[in-house]
């Protein structure tokens, strides 16, 4: 079988459709459907069937695919192999981080790469949900997620899971506020005051839901803001209450509480392709992202 055919079959695992595959890797929908039926011959069995106006895997196109990732991990490593004979990682390694993140690590991070003068990093900071992790790996090399305390893990069938480091969730709480001088701070306490959250599916929305559940109380969110700055800037003026990262939050103007009889965090992560950590540009990136955060580590 074709290795080019076998990687657009792992894309369409990835991306979900014919023309998706088409466009991101710049060929025509009609193409990518001839080189999938092509390798339809090869296998002698159906990988793809129809799935309302568009198509899905079979079981043995699924099948082909986890083998396929073996062999083009192997041919990955074998690159990479090549690439251990030269003086020091080289080329581009595509590296997506959530914003608030890559506020914290991604500077430092840069600066440990600059010793790997033939190393590029091609950053994008993404607003992620643990959901769409798998599919990130399709355009990067290296994805730097989160999810909380209580979410299960993400599924390593297909992906190496580097755990960096896990950050606490304070509640915020702007000056002067009836509980500002609390030590810690019970969920039912808040109760009552607005909230402002973040988007449905994200981590922090997911542990502020997981904790009303196990507390029995319903917070009332007033309105949802994905940029922590912006968050921290409106409970600072008092328009509300929130979960923030503890080591992210800058506000000087803020009170930080930690929640009482909870755990409450976020389990930051770097995740790759099965396989692709052999690559020394990869590697190197994540050594990198393991020393910048090894202080914290909670």
């Amino acid at each position: 079988m074709e290795l080019r055919r076998l990687r657009l079959l792992r894309e369409l695992a990835d991306r979900g459709t014919v023309t998706a595959v088409a466009k991101a890797l710049d060929y025509t929908p009609s193409a990518v459907s001839q080189q999938l039926r092509a390798l339809r011959v090869e296998a002698g069995v159906p990988l793809i069937e129809p799935a309302g106006r568009g198509v899905r895997l079979t079981d043995a196109g699924r099948a082909l695919v986890a083998r396929a990732d073996e062999v083009l991990a192997a041919v990955d490593r074998m690159e990479a192999e090549l690439d251990g004979f030269r003086s020091a990682p080289l080329g581009a390694v595509r590296l997506a981080m959530f914003p608030s993140g890559a506020q914290l690590v991604l500077p430092g991070l840069l600066r440990r790469l600059a010793a790997q003068p033939r190393l590029r990093i091609e950053f994008r900071d993404v607003d992620m949900s643990p959901a769409g992790v798998p599919a990130l790996l399709a355009d990067f090399d290296v994805v730097v997620a989160h999810r909380d305390d209580h979410a299960p893990p993400l599924d390593a069938e297909r992906a190496e899971i580097v755990g960096l480091y896990r950050e606490p969730l304070d509640v915020a709480l702007p000056p002067g506020h009836r509980l500002a001088a609390a030590e810690r701070v019970e969920l039912s306490e808040l109760a009552g005051e607005p909230w402002i959250g973040v988007d449905v599916g994200l981590p922090v929305d997911d542990v502020l839901r997981s904790l009303a559940i196990r507390t029995g109380t319903r917070p009332e969110v007033v309105q949802r803001v994905n940029d922590f700055r912006i968050t921290e800037a409106l409970v600072a003026a008092g328009h509300g209450v929130a979960l923030l990262p503890r080591f992210a939050a800058a506000n000087p103007n803020l009170v930080l509480r930690p929640l009482a009889g909870v755990r409450a965090g976020r389990n930051v992560e770097a995740v790759v392709r099965r396989g692709s950590a052999g690559r020394p540009a990869i590697g190197a990136v994540l050594d990198a992202l393991r020393a910048e955060t090894a202080d914290l580590a909670t």
